[in-house]
């Protein structure tokens, strides 16, 4: 599957509609950014199943300010419309393929029961 270029106009959609995204924000004068680069589109040819999407922080600087993007490259995860590990940093291939292995087992059903649960103190 190709990677997708998120904008504010699509992100919504994206999220709403794939139960597993994959998120790199990043920025094109950004060496750690270009270096993971081929990392993350070759995770998105394996994975067919799992959304792998980039941001340009340039760009879509609403976005970046929405999710506090304060160093780049930073992954962002959402399982479920869920956002399960949020991480600057590049990857090396076998820690990417480790992340992806371990946001699969999450148990989305725990998460939303706990979500549920501090929702019920709010109200």
């Amino acid at each position: 599957m190709a990677v997708l270029e998120l904008t504010e106009e699509n992100f919504e959609q994206t999220i709403l509609s794939n139960d597993f995204v994959v998120l790199d924000f990043w920025a094109p004068w950004c060496g750690p950014c270009r270096g993971f680069a081929p990392v993350f589109e070759a995770a998105s040819e394996k994975y067919p199943d799992i959304v792998f999407a980039k941001v340009n922080t340039e760009e879509e600087r609403g976005l970046a300010g929405h999710f506090q993007i304060r160093s780049i490259p930073t992954l962002i995860i959402f399982r479920e419309k869920v956002i399960i590990y949020a991480q600057p940093g590049a990857l090396a291939a076998g820690a990417f393929e480790d992340l992806i292995a371990r946001a699969r087992e999450v148990d989305m059903a725990k998460v939303h029961a706990e979500i549920a649960k501090e929702n019920e103190g709010k109200a």
